[in-house]
């Protein structure tokens, strides 16, 4: 039995690439065994996942029908806790995005990365009359031109929430537009916790949390840490150049082949 596992791991990065998204999210359940952080967040799987509930205290989770409220015991334990904190500062419910899959690997729509069970959206929506949840994206916070924040819909409450998650312990760093980074900037630029908070396309309406491999998980694969400063720099400037607003599309390399290790939790019933 061990040489046939043996053999069929070995065989696994040959049969791997046609593996697609969708298969990837027809797995209604997590792996019922140790939790194993596979990879990276944009090449990876997670076994023994555990869902974040529907909702408690300080939380709702969004867009429940994709099923996609699945993690670490650490971001479960993370959010949990982020909420309380955020609720206990005043806010509204935090209505909570996209996690991972049941056992993550890629999805068919919606993200690059979320694969192995360490990130999080949560949605910067913080109206007091919001209503009930929305299929529909919040609304955005940055201007047209994407340059700042609209200063009619971004307050000091957004950005004292960013400040907090990125001033969390274990958090690798925080994605948001670069309009609300250079918004930031402005307001608190100097500040080490903006050193965690990056710009990226999209998220004008959401944040997303990304954390650290956490200890003990020696087949999770960490992305190169922010660089040094506050990245108020001119780095920030070329979100605004006309190769970050069309960016070409260069040739198609290869089919990206999954961890080896991620091959049994695919595998498994």
């Amino acid at each position: 039995m061990r040489l046939l596992l043996a053999i069929w791991l070995l065989a696994w990065p040959a049969v791997a690439q046609p593996f697609s998204g969708a298969e990837w999210a027809r797995f209604a359940a997590p792996t019922q065994d140790a939790t194993r952080i596979i990879g990276g967040t944009g090449l990876g799987c997670i076994a023994g996942a555990v869902a974040l509930p529907p909702e408690g205290p300080g939380w709702l989770a969004v867009r429940q029908h994709r099923n996609r409220h699945w993690g670490s015991p650490e971001l479960v334990s993370w959010l949990r806790g982020f909420a309380t904190e955020a609720r206990s500062a005043g806010y509204p419910p935090l209505w909570i995005g996209d996690m991972s899959q049941p056992r993550g690997g890629p999805m068919p729509y919606g993200h690059a990365s979320h694969q192995n069970g360490v990130d999080v959206d949560i949605w910067l929506d913080l109206r007091r009359d919001r209503g009930s949840i929305s299929e529909a994206d919040p609304p955005s916070l940055v201007l047209p031109d994407q340059s700042v924040v609209n200063p009619e819909r971004f307050t000091p409450a957004h950005a004292a929430l960013i400040r907090m998650a990125a001033s969390q312990p274990g958090v690798d760093r925080v994605l948001v537009n670069h309009g609300i980074k250079r918004s930031l900037c402005r307001m608190h630029g100097g500040e080490a916790w903006l050193r965690r908070v990056r710009p990226w396309r999209g998220h004008d309406s959401h944040m997303h949390i990304r954390l650290r491999c956490p200890a003990g998980q020696m087949d999770c694969r960490d992305i190169a840490p922010p660089p040094p400063g506050d990245g108020c720099d001119a780095s920030l400037d070329w979100w605004l150049s006309e190769e970050a607003r069309n960016p070409r599309r260069g040739p198609v390399g290869p089919v990206p082949v999954m961890p080896v290790a991620c091959g049994p939790v695919f595998a498994r019933q």
